[in-house]
C-alpha cells in the first residue's frame, strides 16, 4: 500500500493532504523519515506521526443506537440515514448498514464497509439470532409463546422460524423476542397473526453482542475485539 493511501486511511483525510503530510518529513516508516507519499508500507511495518503509531483498520464495524426517525440506509434523499449518523468521522468510508431497521425502530445497528462479512452475517442459512425489545396494544398470552416457538404462519401462508418470545413479567403488553431469520416487517406481522399491534421495537443485541447500554440514541462506537470475534465466530 502507498504510504499516502496509508496515511489516508488512519488519519481519514483526503490523499492530497496525506501526500502533503507525508513530505512534511513528519511521518516515519520503521522507524525512518519517509517523505514521498508513493512509496509502498510494507505489511506490519510501523508507521508513525511525529512520534505517534498510526493504525489504518482495513475495516470499519461500528456500533450504533438507531434513534427513531432514522433510516436504515447509506443515502436518502429526504430522510437522515444511520451513515449520516457517523459521516463526519468517517468521511473516506462507504459504509452501510448490515442488516435494517424500520423507520420507527430504534436500536442495535451494525455498520460496515466490510461487504463479504455482512454478506456472511445476514446469509439465511447462518441463523445469527437478533433479539428485540417490543411494546404491543395488548397483552402476550401462553398461546403466542406456544406459536412463536412452532414457527407462525403468517397470513400470506409463509410458516417462519421458531422464534422465542419470552413475556416481561413485569408488564403483559411488553416482551423480548428472538428471531433466526429476517422477513420483511417480521415481528409486526407475527404479531398481528394475533391481532395485536406493535407500539415500539428495539434491537438490543446481535448475535452474543448487546447494545452498549452507555450509548445514547444517535450515539455509536467501534466494536471491542471480544465483539468483533463474536461476530465473525457465526459470520463464518
Amino acid at each position: 500500500m502507498r504510504l499516502d493511501k496509508f496515511l489516508s486511511g488512519a488519519l481519514q483525510i483526503p490523499r492530497s493532504a496525506a501526500r502533503s503530510l507525508a513530505g512534511s518529513g513528519r511521518v516515519t516508516v520503521d522507524g525512518q523519515v519517509c517523505r514521498k507519499a508513493d512509496t509502498p508500507v510494507p505489511e506490519g511495518a510501523a508507521v508513525a506521526l511525529d512520534g505517534a503509531p498510526l493504525i489504518r483498520e482495513e475495516h470499519v464495524y461500528l456500533m450504533l443506537n438507531k434513534p427513531d426517525g432514522v433510516v436504515s440506509a447509506s443515502e436518502d434523499g429526504r430522510d437522515t440515514t444511520v451513515v449520516d449518523l457517523v459521516r463526519d468521522a468517517y468521511p473516506r468510508r462507504e459504509l452501510f448498514p448490515a442488516g435494517r431497521l424500520d423507520k420507527t425502530s430504534t436500536g442495535f445497528v451494525l455498520l460496515t464497509d466490510d461487504g463479504p462479512f455482512a454478506h456472511r452475517l445476514l446469509a439465511p442459512r447462518r441463523h445469527v439470532p437478533k433479539t428485540y425489545r417490543v411494546g404491543l396494544d395488548g397483552p402476550v398470552t401462553g398461546e403466542m409463546v406456544a406459536g412463536f416457538a412452532a414457527g407462525v404462519t403468517l397470513a400470506d401462508g409463509q410458516t417462519l422460524h421458531p422464534a422465542r418470545l419470552q413475556p416481561d413479567p413485569a408488564d403483559p403488553c411488553a416482551a423480548t423476542v428472538v428471531l433466526t431469520q429476517g422477513v420483511y416487517h417480521q415481528i409486526k406481522r407475527m404479531f398481528g397473526v394475533y391481532g395485536l399491534g406493535v407500539n415500539t421495537l428495539h434491537r438490543t443485541a446481535i448475535g452474543g453482542v448487546e447494545l452498549d447500554a452507555a450509548l445514547a440514541p444517535g450515539q455509536w462506537r467501534a466494536l471491542t475485539e471480544a465483539e468483533r470475534q463474536a461476530l465473525f465466530g457465526p459470520a463464518r
